[in-house]
């Protein structure tokens, strides 16, 4: 078996599933259904999403969100559903924090988060390792707001079944 990795926007990777290019798409949102194509999503984890900054975020104490207004912080692209949690968490409290960087790559928003310029939301599993050396804190938790992880496959009359039993041991079934 052979695996190959590719990564890249969520409509362009839905054109390479719908095309035979791919078997499996990996995305933090659902794919929607339409009368031309037929998406499974699979729900594989969910994941509480958190502040996460450089030690000294954590000594200021800020109140979440009361303390988040003009704090400088780094966000989900708009199209992240997590992103839109947030946005619409602090609009509730009148609360405008001062939108430092917007990034669609979780990758990216540890490596700015590590910079210690501004705070940045984000599931604490993707900075796992930076938070248990210390590099970096968790500054609030968000229980409201959870990230979630779909594995993406299309209805096919003859489904793979390497990519069926990898989604089955993915989402904690085997």
């Amino acid at each position: 078996m052979e695996v190959v990795i590719r990564s890249g926007g969520f409509p362009e990777l839905l054109v390479l599933l719908h095309s035979h290019q791919v078997d499996l798409v990996l995305s933090n949102q659902p794919a929607r259904k339409d009368a031309e194509t037929h998406w499974h999503s699979h729900l594989l984890a969910e994941q509480p999403v958190s502040l996460v900054g450089t030690p000294p975020w954590k000594q200021r104490k800020l109140r979440f969100p009361a303390g988040l207004k003009d704090v400088p912080v780094i966000l989900p692209s708009q199209e992240s559903n997590t992103r839109a949690g947030f946005d619409r968490l602090l609009a509730s409290a009148g609360v405008r924090p001062r939108i430092v960087a917007e990034v669609d790559d979780m990758a990216m928003i540890r490596l700015l988060a590590r910079e210690g310029e501004a705070l940045a939301l984000v599931p604490p599993v993707v900075v796992q390792s930076e938070i248990k050396e210390g590099i970096l804190v968790e500054t609030h938790r968000i229980p409201q707001i959870r990230e979630t992880f779909y594995a993406v496959t299309p209805s096919r009359r003859f489904p793979n079944p390497l990519v069926g039993e990898l989604v089955h041991r993915l989402a904690g079934n085997g």
